[in-house]
C-alpha cells in the first residue's frame, strides 16, 4: 500500500502576525510562506517567538493582527480540532502521548478528527463502527508501522519505550491524521546523533512520499541546514532573515543573533563543530 496524504500538500501563509500578551509584544509582523511538499524551517534563539508562531497556525493562540491562510483559506479564527480536519496534524516539544496505552492504540487516537461513527455506533461496536475501526487498523498498520519502522513495538505501552520512540510514534499519530501540512515542533530535541540522524531520515521520506508540506521548529542547526528547502530566522519575535539553508547560514544578521557577532564564518564553524559531535 503507498503512502500518501488524503488531498495533497497543503500551501502555507502567515501574513503580518502579530501578537502581544498584555503590553508585551511576542511577535511584530510575522510574515512568511510554507510552498507545497516542501521542508521550511523557523529557527531563532531562546524566546525568539518560535513557538508563539507555531501557537498561532495550530490555533491555540489568537494573533492581534494579520492573517493565516492555508490554501489560500483565512483559517485565523477557526478552532484547533477545525484546523486538524482542514489537514492540518502538529507534533509537540514534550511528546503529549497516553503512556498507558500500546503504540497501535495511540496512532489510531489520531483519526479521531476524520471518523464518521458517533459515540452511541462506537460502544455498540458492531456494523459501520466494526468495519470503520478495521479499516483504520490496517490503513496505520500497513501505511504508518511499517512506514516508520516500529512494527515490533506496536502492542507495547508507550511507556516502556526510549525517548527516541516516543517521539516516532509521536510522529506516528500526526500522520494517521492524513495531514496536508505537518507541524513539528523539535522533533529531534533531546535525541543522540543516531536517532536524530533516523528522524532526519524519516522526515525526508514523509515530504517525498507522503508530498506533506512540512514547517519545523527546531534548534538543531545541522539538521536545519541538511534537510529544509527554506529557512525563515526570527528574533526577538521579528523575521530577521529568510532564504535558502545556505544564504540563511552567510547572514551577518543570523550570526549575530546566534553568537553575539555578525560573523557568519564563525557560525558556520560551529556548525561544522556539532555535526562532528
Amino acid at each position: 500500500m503507498t503512502p500518501g496524504p488524503a488531498a495533497g500538500a497543503a500551501r502555507l501563509s502567515v501574513e503580518d502576525v502579530t501578537l502581544s500578551f498584555g503590553g508585551i509584544r511576542a511577535l511584530g509582523g510575522v510574515s512568511f510562506t510554507a510552498e507545497p511538499g516542501s521542508i521550511t524551517a523557523v529557527i531563532g534563539p531562546n524566546g525568539a517567538g518560535k513557538t508563539s508562531v507555531f501557537n498561532c497556525i495550530s490555533g491555540f493562540y489568537r494573533p492581534s493582527t494579520g492573517r493565516i491562510l492555508l490554501d489560500g483559506e483565512n483559517i485565523g479564527r477557526l478552532s484547533p480540532p477545525k484546523r486538524a480536519g482542514l489537514g492540518m496534524a502538529r507534533s509537540f516539544q514534550n511528546i503529549a502521548l497516553f503512556r498507558g496505552m500500546t503504540v497501535l492504540d495511540n496512532i489510531k487516537l489520531g483519526r479521531h478528527a476524520h471518523m464518521k461513527t458517533n459515540l452511541l455506533q462506537a460502544l455498540v461496536y458492531a456494523g459501520p463502527a466494526r468495519r470503520e475501526e478495521e479499516a483504520l487498523r490496517q490503513e496505520v498498520e500497513e501505511r504508518i508501522i511499517d512506514f516508520l519502522e516500529i512494527d515490533h513495538i506496536r502492542n507495547q505501552p508507550v511507556a516502556t519505550l526510549s525517548y527516541g520512540l516516543q517521539k516516532r510514534v509521536e510522529l506516528a499519530r500526526a500522520l494517521a491524521m492524513r495531514p496536508r501540512l505537518l507541524l513539528l515542533d523539535e522533533p529531534v530535541a533531546g535525541m543522540n546523533r543516531e536517532e536524530t540522524e533516523d528522524m532526519a531520515r524519516f522526515i525526508l521520506d514523509v515530504k517525498e512520499e507522503w508530498g506533506v508540506t512540512i514547517l519545523m521548529v527546531e534548534h538543531d542547526m545541522g539538521l536545519i541546514m541538511d534537510i529544509s528547502d527554506h529557512v525563515t530566522v526570527l528574533n526577538f519575535g521579528e523575521v530577521i532573515a529568510a532564504g535558502l539553508p545556505a544564504e540563511v547560514q552567510a547572514d551577518p544578521q543570523v550570526a549575530e543573533a546566534y553568537l553575539g557577532s555578525g560573523d557568519p564564518a564563525e557560525l558556520m564553524r560551529r556548525l561544522h563543530r556539532e555535526a562532528a559531535e
